[in-house]
């Protein structure tokens, strides 16, 4: 789980950086606020997640965090689409939204099993 954490702490900060660049360079303000929220909210929920209270608390959060994580794919790909990234921008920060609504898909269905929990 502390991989997760790292995880999208760093998907975090390249969000925030993203967002930068969108506002500053291409003076895209609505989209670029939607999707720096929903891709910040991803590790902020797995970090909540860490501290749960109960396994069910713990499973709510994640599954907040997988919602925010596909959310931010959407956001992404009406940034391309209006051309406020180029393919190449687009590709090389949608995979990895990609890839964490796909480990907490994963983690969510774990921790429902019985598995998975945050290390104390």
């Amino acid at each position: 789980m502390s991989m997760l954490r790292e995880k999208t702490t760093s998907f975090a900060i390249r969000a925030v950086k993203l967002y930068r660049y969108l506002t500053e360079e291409k003076k895209e303000f609505v989209l670029s606020k939607q999707f720096v929220r929903s891709a910040t909210s991803i590790g902020a929920n797995v970090h909540e997640a860490w501290n749960a209270q109960s396994r069910k608390d713990f499973i709510h959060k994640l599954n907040i965090a997988l919602k925010e994580a596909n959310e931010t794919q959407y956001w992404l790909t009406l940034l391309s689409a209006g051309e406020y990234l180029s393919e190449r921008e687009f590709q090389s920060i949608y995979p990895e939204a990609l890839e964490l609504a796909k480990i907490l898909s994963a983690s969510v269905k774990t921790a429902k099993k019985g598995g998975a929990s945050p290390e104390k």
